[in-house]
C-alpha cells in the first residue's frame, strides 16, 4: 500500500506545526515546506520522524516545480495545505505598490504556484486541497492587499474544485479569525489586554487557537469531508456570525 503523503507550506510557524501534528494521525509523512529550511528542521525534530523538512519559495514556480520533483516518489499525495501567508499593508492608504505586489506574490500566486506544480500528484492520489485563507479575505478588517489576496484564493479554491473534481480532487478552505500565534504573543507583550480587547468582538469570547484551524483542517482533509468540496469554513469563534458588542450598542440589550 502506497504511502499516504501531506504536504503543508509555511509549516514552521504555530499554526503550520499544529497542522502537521493534526495530519501525523492519518498520514505517513509530512512534508514541511517553508522559506525557512532551518525552521522546518527544528519543526521536524520536534514533530518527530513523520516529518520531512524541504525548503520551499511560493512566490517562485520553479521552486514549486523542485518541490514536486522531489515529492513525487514519496508517495501518494492526498493532502496538501497551502499555509504559507504574511501580510505587509495596513491600509490602502499607507500600502505601497510594493507592498501590494509581496502580499498578492505570497498569499494568492503562491497557492496557485505550489497547486500547479502539484496538480499531477493530486489527481493520481485523489487528493484534497485546503488552503488557509481568513476572515480577511470575506470582511474587511484592515490589512487590504492581504484580504484581497486571501479573497481570491477563496474563489481559486471554487475554480479548482470545480474543474479537478472530475478527478476525484476536492478544494476547501479555511478562514481563521484572530489566531494565538507567537505574533500576537508578541503584541501581548507590548499590550497585555490585546486579547481581552480582541475577544469582545467574537461570539465565544475568545479568539482562535491554531490546533482550531489544525481540526478544520484534518477534517476537511479527510474521508469524513467526502462530499464537500468548494467551501470556505470560517474558523473565527462568530466573528463573522456577528459582533456582541456591536448588536449590544444597535440593540440596547445586554442580552447580547
Amino acid at each position: 500500500m502506497a504511502s499516504r503523503l501531506a504536504i503543508i507550506t509555511g509549516s514552521a510557524g504555530d499554526i503550520g506545526r499544529a497542522i502537521a501534528a493534526r495530519l501525523m494521525a492519518d498520514h505517513d509523512t509530512i512534508i514541511l515546506a517553508d522559506l525557512d529550511l532551518e525552521a522546518a528542521k527544528r519543526a521536524a525534530a520536534q514533530l518527530g520522524d513523520q516529518c520531512v523538512p524541504l525548503q520551499l519559495d511560493v512566490t517562485d514556480p520553479d521552486s514549486c516545480a523542485t518541490l514536486a520533483t522531489a515529492t513525487r516518489a514519496m508517495g501518494d499525495l492526498k493532502t496538501l495545505v497551502n499555509n504559507a501567508g504574511a501580510s505587509r499593508a495596513v491600509s490602502l492608504q499607507s500600502t505601497s505598490v510594493k507592498d501590494w505586489e509581496f502580499d498578492r506574490a505570497l498569499n494568492l500566486d503562491g497557492a496557485y504556484f505550489v497547486f500547479q506544480a502539484l496538480a499531477d500528484q493530486l489527481i493520481a492520489g485523489k487528493g484534497a486541497v485546503v488552503n488557509i485563507a481568513s476572515v480577511n479575505g470575506i470582511g474587511a478588517f484592515g490589512h487590504p492587499a492581504y484580504a484581497a489576496s486571501k479573497a481570491g484564493m477563496i474563489h481559486l479554491t471554487k475554480m479548482i474544485a470545480v474543474e479537478y473534481g472530475k478527478f476525484g480532487v476536492r478544494a476547501n478552505a479555511v478562514a481563521p479569525g484572530t489566531v494565538r500565534t507567537q505574533a500576537w504573543e508578541d503584541r501581548a507583550a507590548a499590550n497585555p489586554k490585546v486579547f481581552e480587547e480582541a475577544a469582545e468582538h467574537y461570539a465565544l469570547g475568545r479568539i482562535v487557537l491554531p490546533d482550531d484551524v489544525a481540526e478544520a483542517v484534518g477534517f476537511l482533509a479527510s474521508p469524513l469531508a467526502a462530499a464537500i468540496t468548494g467551501v470556505c469554513l470560517p474558523v473565527d469563534c462568530g466573528l463573522t456570525a456577528g459582533i456582541p458588542a456591536l448588536a449590544r450598542t444597535f440593540s440596547q440589550s445586554d442580552d447580547y
